[in-house]
């Protein structure tokens, strides 16, 4: 047996009747417990801050809605204002008249377009806005969390 060997066996066989002291028990003991509870308060946080996590993402995906559904809708109506208008114009008995009707067309486009954009500017904005407020409060809420946590 080389010397490696035997000093390997003699440290395990001294280390087989080695007491550990009481103190180093107890030390040893309170970091568990202590590690377990730091690990129950932020797994805690950690559940809180996906729950908050999903009620931002379930708030941007309303407004993202609500802006498709804006979009869809002003298309629908552009639509049917053009067929309407293509149906007037192909009854038009004369150029001037269907000049006029297509002239008024397009003014009236022009005029609903400009509401439009403006009321999808405002409508994005506004989840834009709540948004951000969501996802800031979520983050402030988070912090202290984290902070009472530690």
């Amino acid at each position: 047996m080389n010397d490696f060997a035997r000093q390997t066996q003699e440290m395990f066989a001294a280390a087989k009747d080695a007491r550990i002291p009481e103190q180093l028990q107890a030390i040893a003991e309170d970091g568990v417990t202590k590690a377990r509870e730091t690990y129950g308060k932020f797994n805690t946080v950690a559940k809180d801050g996906v729950k908050v996590l999903e009620d931002v993402m379930v708030a941007a995906h309303a407004g993202a809605k609500s802006i498709g559904e804006k979009v869809l809708r002003n298309t629908e109506v552009n639509t049917e204002a053009a067929f309407e208008a293509a149906q007037a114009i192909a009854r038009a008995k004369t150029l001037p008249e269907a000049l006029r009707l297509q002239t008024s067309f397009l003014q009236q486009q022009f005029a609903a377009a400009g509401a439009q954009s403006k009321e999808l500017f405002e409508l994005s904005a506004k989840v834009a806005q709540q948004t951000f407020e969501s996802m800031n409060s979520a983050a402030t809420k988070t912090f202290e969390q984290i902070k009472k946590a530690s």
